[in-house]
């Protein structure tokens, strides 16, 4: 990534302070729920991502290891950065209770509530590029660049450093008036703004999101073994499943919201109001057999704009059919797995077999 130019004298640091309260403002008027101001110092995360690439914690995220101390030093990343500036924006779109009850009911699939509509990374994106473009209008000729989980960026941490949230045991960012259910969004800037102080946490002795998991991925506070996690497993790896995983599972087909859904801070979330996050095709509460007739060219034309889209139509198909192995048996189910037995994908074929045998006993 090139360096920052900027020619221009610095600005007073009087001139900086009023600024930095504007650029609050603003963000409230874009539809943000929360902005700050960190600095780039983060030692503590650059350790404990250390020990989490040591531990092989990654899987087959290699692209975690590949940028070195770039995720933890922003001014590797983009050289000439002074300062981050952090924005969260809700999106949780149906209530807790609801999600629940898909959850208890095997039979519909789970879906993680942040990918119910369109793609985060589109509307956070356009959004924090409309703040950094009134920045500059405001007469300040600085630089940025915009990141939403786009590039080696340690957004939890950099959000944390300037009391946006702290980070909880299930290593998410929290907010006393937010909870978890927001995305996050940066811009890096060699403006050298005022920073944020960080917040206290306000984990204390709780472990509900640890004990919620269902496959204990969280081994330890703020430790996270990916490789255990379901939204790894559904999202990101694309090999056959683990057997010994694959009944806990469930029916969370693409995502999971267990430690979140746990945590007693979400009971304060206030609900997103971004209409782009507003829940298509019903997939809030639609069963696992009606999502596996879905064809090739449905997957394409509905996931249009989500970001569910990025994991392809063999993927899928592999987590529904795990999905459908976990679910009660009926005849509407063993004949949608039939109807897949020949997929033309070994991948396929493996799980379904799995499902089908499942039922068979």
């Amino acid at each position: 990534m090139r360096a920052m130019q900027n020619d221009s004298p610095p600005l007073p640091e009087r001139e900086t302070a009023e600024l930095a309260d504007r650029i609050h403002q603003w963000a409230i008027e874009l539809g943000f729920q929360g902005i700050t101001i960190s600095d780039l110092h983060l030692p503590l995360a650059e350790e404990r991502l250390r020990q989490w690439l040591a531990d092989g914690f990654h899987g087959d995220m290699h692209y975690m290891a590949k940028h070195g101390t770039k995720r933890s030093r922003p001014a590797e990343l983009v050289p000439d950065t002074r300062r981050v500036i952090s924005a969260r924006m809700a999106y949780f779109p149906v209530s807790l209770e609801d999600s629940r009850r898909v959850l208890r009911d095997p039979r519909y699939a789970y879906l993680s509530r942040y990918a119910l509509g369109r793609d985060y990374h589109k509307v956070m994106r356009k959004r924090l590029q409309r703040l950094a473009e009134r920045i500059r209008q405001a007469g300040s000729a600085s630089c940025f660049r915009v990141f939403t989980d786009s590039a080696p960026v340690m957004e939890v941490a950099l959000a944390a450093n300037s009391g946006l949230g702290w980070q909880g045991k299930h290593t998410l960012l929290l907010s006393r008036h937010g909870g978890s259910l927001f995305f996050l969004g940066e811009i890096y800037t060699n403006l050298p703004l005022p920073v944020d102080p960080p917040v206290d946490n306000h984990c204390g002795h709780c472990h509900a999101c640890l004990a919620a998991c269902p496959t204990q991925a969280i081994v330890a506070p703020y430790r996270l073994d990916a490789r255990r996690c379901i939204s790894y497993l559904t999202i990101e790896f694309a090999g056959s499943i683990p057997l010994a995983l694959r009944p806990l599972i469930g029916n969370r087909i693409y995502g999971c919201d267990d430690c979140q859904l746990a945590c007693p801070w979400n009971k304060f979330a206030h609900p997103g109001i971004e209409a782009d996050f507003a829940v298509r095709h019903g997939l809030d509460q639609i069963t696992l057999a009606a999502l596996f007739r879905w064809s090739e060219e449905d997957f394409q034309r509905k996931f249009q704009g989500s970001a569910i889209l990025r994991i392809g139509y063999e993927r899928w198909l592999r987590n529904l059919a795990v999905g459908l192995g976990n679910a009660p048996t009926s005849p509407e189910i063993i004949d949608a797995l039939r109807r897949q037995a020949n997929y033309p994908s070994p991948l396929i074929q493996e799980h379904v077999a799995w499902a089908l045998a499942r039922h068979a006993r």
